[in-house]
């Protein structure tokens, strides 16, 4: 009697996990090594074949993330859950993505190798199904310049206290393989960092020439190779507003403009090449 029970208890557990199996989830990144406060895109895949048609998205918790530090395994705080809710139909045999900028949930701002995982909840059958960890490192820059800087004020309003935060230049070893150059803002103590961008490659040598507009826009210019120079300009609230490339012979004509970058704004610079040159 006790084998035959066991047995039917079996049966049942293998009925109940089977639809599991057959859905999977799998957790992609652009790249595995970041900065603190850069921008941390996740794409999640999930992969229907049970031979059903699920309806997810409806609940704010279908789609979780956790993170953990795989240095000391503790759990790394999250400061809110992010927004993933939007219902949609996946039928079987279908891939249904979403795509998660996970950096404003997550305090990452220690370096170090983290463990990523999502899991997905299937209303219909009361279960849930995890992906494969995926790793990950944040990775600490060097600093090469830094400025504070006031926040333009306000068409239409008067002169007041400025709020006062700072550019930061970076340079860090992607990957061991590759030098890149990072332009950061942060709150004026430099403690909170509000947006991280990749500007580009650099060379080892390269000496970055940096100034700042009546606009309080960054402009940057910086050896990216033998033979070429990379000029960007970088708006307060960190985005990249416009980038060019330069070879050597046009660098001279680039270093002349950028000199005078005080004496006109972000805006009358002329594109030439656009599109993110972060290799």
């Amino acid at each position: 009697m006790k084998i035959a029970l066991s047995i039917l208890v079996l049966a049942l557990v293998s009925v109940f996990s089977a639809p599991a199996q057959v859905i999977t989830v799998q957790v992609l990144l652009e790249q595995d090594q970041f900065l603190p406060g850069e921008s941390l895109p996740v794409t999640v895949r999930v992969i229907n074949n049970s031979g059903q048609s699920l309806h997810l998205g409806e609940a704010a918790n279908w789609l979780t993330f956790n993170v953990e530090s795989a240095d000391n395994n503790s759990v790394v705080m999250k400061n809110a859950d992010p927004p993933v809710v939007g219902g949609f139909d996946l039928g079987s045999s279908e891939v249904a993505t979403k795509r998660v900028d996970l950096t404003p949930y997550f305090a990452l701002t220690q370096a170090g190798r983290y463990h990523l995982v999502a899991t997905v909840r299937i209303p219909e059958w009361g279960s849930a199904e995890t992906s494969p960890a995926k790793e990950f490192d944040v990775i600490d820059g060097a600093q090469l310049w830094s400025q504070d800087f006031g926040l333009p004020v306000p068409a239409g309003m008067t002169n007041q206290l400025p709020v006062v935060r700072k550019y930061i230049l970076e340079e860090a070893n992607y990957l061991r393989q590759q030098l890149r150059m990072y332009v950061l803002v942060s709150d004026q103590s430099g403690s909170r960092i509000l947006k991280v961008s990749a500007i580009g490659p650099m060379v080892s040598f390269s000496q970055p020439e940096a100034q700042l507009d009546r606009g309080s826009n960054l402009h940057v210019l910086y050896q990216s190779g033998a033979q070429s120079f990379i000029y960007s300009v970088v708006n307060p609230d960190g985005n990249i507003m416009l980038q060019e490339i330069y070879d050597y012979l046009g660098a001279g004509a680039c270093r002349r403009r950028h000199r005078g970058a005080g004496r006109r704004a972000a805006g009358e610079a002329r594109r030439i090449s656009g599109g993110q040159i972060a290799g």
